[in-house]
């Protein structure tokens, strides 16, 4: 029985040996690979603007009134590359801005805390530092919602309207809670380099979207390598609950809004109700909005583009014939 257990404390001891060679080789490479990419991701597409002391990435295209601006769900690498599949197809008849918070895309890190309204605050700073007036359509993706719910209930006179991809909103922790533990658990993927084993096919990121050129493919990589496991990110992540209670606290904004939901993304987060997580925009207004449901995953500016850039369209349209 003696000689059982030490033959399993060996095999144990041998396998353990393997696992961590195994990730430090894979750390090595992930470090070595950060610096051959760098290259790709020294000039940034946009114009970085000084922000409380770091440097924020404001992209933006076109001429035209009003003035869209796309704001990233959390843990997106790079929302300038992105929102691409959508903006491309806006970009003829509106302005559109892409603001990158810090922590992501080619902004800096920053030690600032991640609450809301110091992360509204320097979006706003980023904004004007690029001369870029409103007032704004917001466009915000996922977990942005809540910064830009708060920026019309704040500033209601700089919001024209919101169209919402798929955000998150009061009533969403409440009923499915909040671990920041799986924000953590990404976090360590990214930085020890695991996440270059995986299949980009898994990922719902636009990295391998059509409308990418194939540099641009190679940029979004390299800054998804470099930038999602960023401490920014996860002191934001840290930060959610507190905001999200901070917008619940307030009334719902005056402003015309426009949700899109994901079908997929209510079958994962409320497998039993789907349900409970389609009809939270309803809730969430007292059905007093706009809101269409899309068949697709939770990045839906990816998947269904011109479907979403077919009802921006229409839904400015009416804002405007309403002045």
């Amino acid at each position: 029985m003696k000689k059982v257990i030490q033959k399993i404390r060996k095999t144990i001891i041998v396998i353990l040996c393997f696992v961590l060679f195994f990730l430090l080789g894979v750390f090595i490479y992930h470090r070595i690979m950060l610096g051959v990419e760098k290259g790709l991701i020294s000039e940034p597409i946009g114009e970085m603007i000084e922000v409380d002391g770091g440097k924020m990435c404001i992209y933006s295209e076109g001429s035209g009134e009003p003035t869209i601006v796309f704001m990233s769900g959390y843990g997106t690498p790079s929302p300038i590359l992105d929102f691409k599949p959508l903006y491309s197809k806006l970009c003829d008849d509106y302005r559109i801005v892409v603001a990158e918070k810090f922590g992501y895309g080619f902004s800096d890190e920053t030690d600032s805390p991640r609450d809301i309204d110091t992360m509204l605050e320097q979006t706003r700073k980023a904004l004007d530092g690029a001369e870029i007036e409103g007032p704004y359509i917001l466009c915000p993706h996922s977990a942005s919602g809540i910064e830009a719910i708060y920026w019309a209930q704040k500033y209601p006179d700089e919001i024209k309207g919101i169209t919402a991809l798929d955000i998150a909103m009061p009533g969403y922790h409440e009923e499915r809670g909040y671990a920041i533990s799986l924000d953590k658990a990404m976090g360590f993927i990214c930085n020890s380099g695991l996440i270059r084993l995986m299949p980009m096919e898994q990922l719902e990121w636009g990295i391998d979207a059509d409308s990418l050129t194939e540099d641009e493919k190679s940029q979004y990589k390299a800054l998804m390598y470099a930038r999602r496991g960023s401490a920014t990110m996860i002191h934001e992540a840290e930060w959610c609950k507190e905001n999200m209670a901070t917008i619940s606290g307030n009334g719902v904004p005056d402003v015309p809004m426009l949700f899109f939901t994901s079908k997929q993304m209510a079958s994962v987060q409320f497998p039993s109700d789907p349900e409970r997580y389609m009809t939270l925009a309803q809730r969430y207004t007292d059905n007093k909005a706009e809101y269409i449901a899309l068949d697709c995953g939770h990045y839906v500016h990816v998947e269904e583009p011109d479907k979403i850039a077919s009802e921006i369209h229409r839904f400015i349209e009416g804002i405007e014939n309403n002045r």
